[in-house]
């Protein structure tokens, strides 16, 4: 992972140089893309590794074939799948499958980085019809309150 490496060298540089608010590389926010026919995205924890670490979880998942711009784009398989923690709201893992997810990981890793709640992430507006729409979908579906489903 190209974009793995080139962080953990910036962290590490800058480490040494003791830069003033530097901020440690953290592995859990590297988003993993594959680039398949679908593509494959991920970030954070696997819901069974959260569970094993014990974490109160809320699963959110949203179907591609239930967004508009997947059908215009004639690519509805795939989905999305969110993951938090019940009482802090915090954005544990995101795995996404199906065409140009790869594009929309940035987001979640934005939210991660920035420590985004899911409360923050259901009121952030989404712009329409995009496939991004699935990923506030997924999250809205994980407190049960998907539009779309």
């Amino acid at each position: 992972l190209a974009h793995k490496a080139s962080h953990e060298a910036v962290a590490c540089v800058e480490g040494i140089a003791g830069v003033a608010g530097a901020r440690p590389f953290d592995a859990r926010e590297v988003p993993s893309c594959t680039y398949s026919s679908p593509q494959i995205a991920s970030l954070g924890l696997t819901e069974a590794r959260a569970r094993e670490e014990g974490r109160d979880l809320r699963v959110g998942r949203f179907p591609l074939r239930a967004n508009g711009k997947a059908l215009a784009l004639g690519e509805p398989e795939g989905l999305v799948k969110t993951l938090f923690d019940a009482g802090t709201g915090e954005l544990l893992g995101a795995h996404l499958i199906g065409s140009d997810v790869t594009e929309l990981i940035g987001v979640l890793a934005a939210a991660r980085t920035l420590e985004a709640t899911e409360a923050e992430l259901i009121e952030t507006i989404f712009p329409h019809p995009t496939l991004s729409e699935a990923i506030h979908e997924s999250v809205l579906d994980a407190f049960g309150r998907a539009l779309h489903l």
